[in-house]
């Protein structure tokens, strides 16, 4: 039986301080005995709970609860009623993403607290090696329906972390922003922090993200300073449309009799920031797929119409139209793209600059595009098509659409503008899920709050933006090297981000001019070609237009470069500063680095099988557009190499195994 973590839950039912029971600490332990959960009531019956790791704390004793509809939030006057200790090892595999095989390795404790009038809220937490998670199973009402106003869950801090937040400051967002650096002091109770909120402990090099997990039936989580002064946050649930004041509200007869589980609150836990980017605790957290066919899952690159603003010069009068996207179809080709993605405009109706227009037609194209005749000449050229759609027209006939566009032989269906995480959008997410699978579309969704891990339960659900991605080079200087040196340890720690690279009119900061059609982008080229490496995608886009890679040095990486694959390590990094990521598919390995500021790079190779391998380099070169390509072979003793890149520059490398030869035997 596993060790107990020391954990207190606290309920926020407005209980009789009288009927208050001090209970002694429980403990819980990782399997790897590194991560420790604290529970405990306290004199008062309040249920407390705290974090550390090899023995330095990471989360001070904190609160718990949640504030019920109609109910004082007064987290005190509970009861240990019991409490039960567990353990669980199992493998499982993902259809996409950044690994191909899991381990869902954990010990868990499960609390169970009592009311004065007889009700029980529970709390499961868990330990693993790579972080905590817990959650709650809020009580079935004696009559009514489950209203949930709030919840208490706090993370209180031991000392003044350095941190960085997405301050969004207010709910019903895309959830696109910069993550910043922050002291934890300086997080105020007015802020509203988006996930995740990343923060380095002091203490070795210990690094934590704060996330939620297994979002169902329920509303989104925000963060929020402490009112008290004390360095920490809070949690904040996005509001229902219908009832501000209201999170949640569930028919008594949708809640089972064991109580509702809430989404998992998790704690992310590493030795530096490209621990967390490995780990996938976010994803595990989520319930297995329940589809036992997923071949029709096909992860892939995408060509791309509306970032270069539809650009085609060698198209007459380039445009929403055949023979824009035509040549579209025949750049992926080219290229080996899986994909073209036929963007916003391409029904009746819509504006191509995403406004909602309720007489809009989502099943039928505007005059001059003959989508059967470009998705039948697509399937010969072996590309396969996406289709853009705004969610307000696709929801009242979600099955009805879906339905049209698979007999149409759409491979996938990108939906956009939800912008929000309300109890009810959630709900649409998950009706999006169903359908989709149902008819075998995958999913790309943009407008979209932050991931919860729910591709592992609905693989088809390939991508979503929720990210400050290369669009905002079209209208502002947003997209730094600095800030896509970010990403990798704030945002994608969630899961897969559409943040839509390939952008090849590379400039200087100093350089960089705004165009909307034909948009520049900060960095190198090599700086582009490594965000195919270290950014998680299964679809990824290729964003410029088609001229832009004819001829061009590093398309021909593109066309290579996986989009999914079976092994993630990442070998150097730090948040804002450079990142070196090796992914492997198949036999093959790929190693993407990026840099804010020129420097030097010496990865160490050591993880690699034994075996010489060829090694082809593509790196930056004496102006941002410049690739330089190499080829050299790397002996099985060999395991260092050293890259220097440029200011905003990268590399990317593609390790192929070279074959034994065996000779012949006489």
């Amino acid at each position: 039986m596993p060790a107990m973590l020391r954990t207190v839950l606290v309920l926020l039912l407005g209980l009789p301080a009288a009927h208050a029971q001090a209970s002694a600490p429980l403990q819980l332990q990782s399997p790897d005995g590194r991560n420790s959960v604290t529970f405990e009531l306290d004199a008062d019956g309040a249920p407390l709970w705290s974090v550390a790791r090899d023995g330095q704390a990471v989360i001070a004793p904190s609160p718990l609860g949640v504030r019920l509809g109609g109910g004082e939030p007064i987290a005190q006057g509970l009861r240990l009623a019991g409490s039960r200790a567990s353990e669980a090892d199992e493998p499982y595999e993902l259809v996409a993403g950044k690994s191909r095989e899991g381990r869902d390795h954990y010990r868990q404790l499960e609390v169970e607290l009592a009311t004065t009038d007889g009700r029980i809220l529970g709390l499961v937490l868990r330990a693993y090696d790579d972080g905590v998670a817990l959650r709650y199973r809020l009580p079935r009402p004696a009559r009514g329906d489950l209203v949930v106003d709030g919840e208490l869950t706090g993370f209180l801090f031991p000392r003044d972390f350095a941190c960085h937040a997405l301050n969004l400051g207010r709910f019903g967002t895309s959830h696109e922003g910069e993550f910043d650096p922050v002291a934890a002091s300086r997080i105020r109770p007015h802020h509203l922090l988006g996930l995740p909120l990343v923060c380095a402990t002091g203490e070795g090099s210990t690094t934590f993200a704060i996330a939620e997990a297994d979002l169902d039936r329920y509303a989104g989580l925000y963060l929020a300073g402490r009112g008290d002064g004390r360095p920490g946050v809070e949690a904040r649930l996005s509001p229902r449309l219908d009832e501000p004041g209201v999170a949640v509200r569930l028919p008594r007869g949708e809640v089972d009799a064991g109580g509702h589980p809430t989404p998992w609150r998790v704690l992310m836990l590493g030795d530096s920031p490209g621990a967390l980017v490995e780990s996938d605790l976010v994803a595990r957290l989520n319930p297995p797929t329940p589809i036992a066919d997923t071949s029709w899952i096909r992860p892939g690159k995408s060509a791309w119409d509306w970032w270069s603003g539809g650009l085609a010069p060698d198209v007459p009068e380039p445009g929403m139209n055949t023979a824009t996207i035509r040549r579209y179809i025949d750049h992926a080709a080219a290229l080996g793209l899986e994909y073209m993605l036929i963007d916003d405009g391409w029904y009746v109706g819509s504006s191509g600059d995403g406004r909602y227009n309720p007489r809009a037609d989502i099943t039928r194209p505007v005059p001059g595009l003959d989508l059967e005749g470009l998705i039948a000449y697509a399937r010969q050229r072996g590309v396969g098509i996406w289709l853009w759609a705004h969610w307000k027209s696709l929801q009242p006939r979600l099955d009805q659409v879906f339905a049209h566009y698979a007999r149409l032989g759409v491979k996938g269906v990108k939906v956009d503008f939800m912008e929000r995480d309300d109890q009810q959008m959630v709900a649409f997410f998950h009706e999006m899920m169903r359908a989709s699978a149902r008819h075998r579309l995958m999913l790309n969704l943009h407008g979209a709050y932050h991931p919860t891990g729910l591709h592992r339960t609905w693989p088809q659900f390939l991508t979503q933006e929720g990210v400050l991605g290369a669009e905002y080079n079209k209208w502002s200087r947003r997209i730094t090297p600095e800030h896509n040196l970010t990403l990798p340890f704030t945002r994608m720690l969630l899961g897969p981000m559409d943040y839509t690279p390939g952008g090849f009119r590379n400039a200087t900061p100093e350089q960089f001019r705004i165009s909307f059609k034909g948009p520049q982008v900060m960095g190198t080229r090599a700086h582009q070609l490594a965000m195919y490496v270290v950014y998680d995608s299964p679809l990824q886009m290729v964003a410029d237009s088609p001229d832009a890679y004819v001829d061009a040095p590093g398309a021909e990486f593109i066309a290579r470069v996986p989009a999914s694959w079976d092994e993630t390590r990442v070998l150097d990094g730090a948040i804002g500063s450079h990142i070196a990521t090796a992914r492997r598919a198949g036999r093959d390995w790929y190693i993407g680095a990026m840099a804010n500021q020129a420097r030097s790079m010496e990865l160490d190779l050591g993880f690699l099988p034994a075996a010489d391998y060829t090694l082809t380099l593509w790196r930056d070169g004496a102006t941002p557009t410049d690739v330089v390509r190499e080829q050299r072979r790397i002996d099985a003793d060999h395991r260092r190499i050293r890259l220097e890149l440029a200011a905003g520059g990268g590399a990317v490398l593609h390790l192929q195994a070279v074959p034994l030869r065996i000779a012949a035997s006489d």
